[in-house]
């Protein structure tokens, strides 16, 4: 398979706002833009390939008749393993929280969520809602949210620029107004709502909460928040790549390059590509694709050596 551009599925989501239409060239009728699912297999939203051999189709297909395009690593997952998206906080998202793996499959029937944010731009004052700020129980996490008690357990963490969160499956969180991101999940759309500031839907009517749920799989604790300062950083000549975050499902990093820039796209796993600043071109082997803010590659796992030139930012994402 030839490495592809990605067309995202868009979700209106009402806190959205404009920026990723405005700013970062994404296009759609949808209004608000809340998030652009940039590398999605995911049946709710999947990435369209804009290129090649296989244009007009989706990630999902492609993906479903050659599952070696995710590398060695993607073997011991059911389904494609991660999707990522970009999100504008207009305003406040629900308070919520998603499930680890054996409860999502077991329930849901698809994975558990964890996820890594990486702000992208932020208002001042800007903050997350991580946890809580105290331990609690069952009873008091069930009460609170179903008043505006939920607010005075949370615990918030103030945002900049740059600053990357690892959110493991079970940590309640918000992402609030004035933030935009880019997100790395696993490949997951279950969401359970705990808390929405009595706010009505587009049918004018309050949105579902799943309190029971959220109680069977929530940490009723406060979080562990690690230094996003500390990171692995390598230069080279014309580029400089610093480690976001690691896990045993994703590893996140910045890519800065101004000039020419060689990477390897192995036989473990495929690489994700997403232009956060700046333009250049992406070549491997005779291909050859052009990249601006907002447009997402994938190369194909063990499609070799490849070629980043121009002045430009990416987050790259491999397994």
């Amino acid at each position: 398979m030839e490495m592809v551009k990605l067309s995202p599925f868009v979700a209106d989501n009402i806190w959205g706002g404009t920026r990723l239409i405005t700013e970062y060239g994404i296009k759609t009728d949808k209004d608000p833009a809340a998030e652009a699912w940039v590398l999605s297999c995911h049946p709710a939203g999947p990435s369209t390939i804009l290129n090649g051999e296989f244009a007009g189709k989706t990630l999902q297909e492609i993906y479903l008749a050659d599952k070696s395009i995710c590398g060695k690593k993607g073997e011991k997952y059911e389904f494609f393993p991660l999707l990522i998206k970009f999100i504008d906080a207009k305003r406040d998202l629900s308070i919520q929280v998603h499930p680890d793996d054996e409860y999502a499959m077991r329930v849901e029937g698809e994975y558990g969520k964890t996820e890594a944010w990486y702000i992208l731009d932020c208002e001042p004052g800007a903050e997350l809602i991580l946890g809580f700020n105290r331990n609690v129980t069952v009873d008091e996490f069930k009460k609170a949210a179903q008043s505006d008690e939920m607010m005075n357990i949370c615990n918030r963490v103030k945002v900049k620029k740059g600053d990357v969160f690892f959110i493991e499956s079970g940590t309640m969180h918000a992402i609030c107004k004035g933030i935009l991101l880019a997100e790395v999940q696993q490949n997951s759309n279950t969401t359970y709502r705990i808390y929405d500031y009595g706010r009505l839907g587009k049918d004018g009517k309050p949105r579902e909460l799943h309190v029971d749920k959220a109680a069977d799989v929530t940490k009723l604790c406060p979080p562990s928040i690690p230094d996003s300062s500390k990171r692995e950083t390598e230069k080279f000549d014309n580029a400089t790549r610093s480690k976001l975050t690691s896990c045993d499902l994703f590893t996140m990093y910045e890519l800065s390059v101004d000039g020419d820039y060689s990477s390897v796209s192995d036989a473990d796993s495929f690489v994700s590509l997403l232009c956060l600043e700046g333009s250049g071109e992406v070549k491997c082997g005779s291909e050859s694709l052009t990249m601006k803010k907002g447009e997402s590659l994938f190369i194909p796992a063990n499609k070799g050596a490849f070629t980043v030139s121009g002045k430009i930012k990416l987050l790259e994402t491999r397994l």
